[in-house]
């Protein structure tokens, strides 16, 4: 597996909104996203960092791998 950035739920939802994914709602501090080409839906809580367990299911929630991830950033 390759390295994961560190990197905050605000600047990971700018990412997955390069691909399509789009703010459906939110609940408390958990921003839902969804994409509606090849239905996915996506939870990305919105603190400063994300944990790398939870930033890696949220790159394999969003159909992705750790490099294409990293090539969006």
């Amino acid at each position: 597996m390759s390295y994961l950035p560190v990197i905050s739920g605000a600047e990971c939802i700018r990412i997955l909104g390069k691909i399509g994914f789009f703010i459906r709602r939110q609940s408390g501090s958990h921003i839902i996203l969804r994409r509606d080409d090849t239905y996915t839906q996506v939870t990305v809580p919105n603190h400063k960092t994300l944990d790398r367990g939870t930033l890696f299911n949220i790159i394999r929630s969003a159909e992705l791998s750790v490099n294409e991830f990293k090539e969006l950033m």
